[in-house]
């Protein structure tokens, strides 16, 4: 399938029905998480069955509504280079992002699915279980907010002064490396808040500025930029080029993300 066949305005909505339905699984398994079985990937980070039974519902609906098109996703078996460098068009998938803050009931997950044409996203969706919002958008989409059963709200966010600016951070308690970024730079505060919700907040205006120095996966991050720069925000490495995927390894460089 060439670059560009696929409609990405038509992609969004389907895949945020997708998103959702995968989310509302979420949800039920989350009121009852005391029970929940937990193991460890070689890299110590966890996966439990909700995130078997979302992937399990992505998988299946990006397969109906998509027939044909690649699906990398973090929780099934990963191609290697060689069998995926020449795709013009995939979907790049986290089925539960933020399983530690769903083991530990912080709230901090969501599930992020994006369309991938070449090396760049061009559409993608965030859903949030907890609140039923859909974040969606992408570069020649723009951005919006859909509450649960509501119409959606077009976002875009309105420029602060630098010290106004919100940094958005992980839960981490210690942030040397992003303490040594900002360092000398102004800016108003830091937000605490687990895995891509931060990429909904910069879209919404809730913060201005994310600069990630920790490991993150090109499912961590596609389905965010799109909807990023949709919003007319950013994200881009640290030599300021835009991020892209399909590299030959599927774990990111560090990045800063912002509007």
């Amino acid at each position: 399938m060439t670059a560009g066949a696929r409609k990405p305005d038509d992609a969004l909505v389907r895949m945020g029905e997708i998103a959702a339905t995968a989310g509302r699984e979420l949800v039920v398994r989350y009121a009852v998480r005391t029970g929940l079985a937990v193991r460890y990937k070689s890299d110590r980070t966890p996966v439990t069955d909700a995130d078997d039974a979302a992937q399990a519902i992505i998988a299946a609906g990006l397969a109906e509504a998509f027939p044909g098109v690649p699906v990398i996703s973090e929780e099934s078996a990963l191609p290697g280079f060689e069998a995926r460098k020449d795709w013009s068009e995939f979907f790049l998938v986290d089925p539960l992002d933020g399983t530690k803050g769903f083991v530990q009931g912080t709230g901090d997950f969501c599930v992020n699915i994006a369309l991938v044409h070449g090396q760049y996203p061009v559409a993608g969706v965030i859903f949030l279980p907890l609140t039923g919002q859909l974040f969606a958008g992408g570069p020649e989409l723009g951005a919006w907010r859909i509450p649960d059963g509501e119409s959606p709200l077009s976002l875009h966010p309105q420029p602060v002064r630098p010290e106004e600016r919100i940094v958005l951070t992980s839960r981490a308690r210690r942030t040397p490396r992003l303490d040594a970024y900002m360092a000398g730079k102004p800016y108003l505060g830091k937000l605490h808040v687990g895995g891509a919700v931060k990429f909904c907040m910069l879209a919404s205006g809730f913060g201005q500025i994310y600069p990630c120095f920790h490991p993150t996966s090109e499912w961590d991050t596609a389905a965010g930029q799109a909807l990023l720069e949709g919003a007319g925000g950013s994200v881009r490495d640290l030599h300021g080029d835009r991020f892209r995927y399909n590299k030959p390894s599927l774990e990111n460089e560090f990045f800063v993300a912002g509007i």
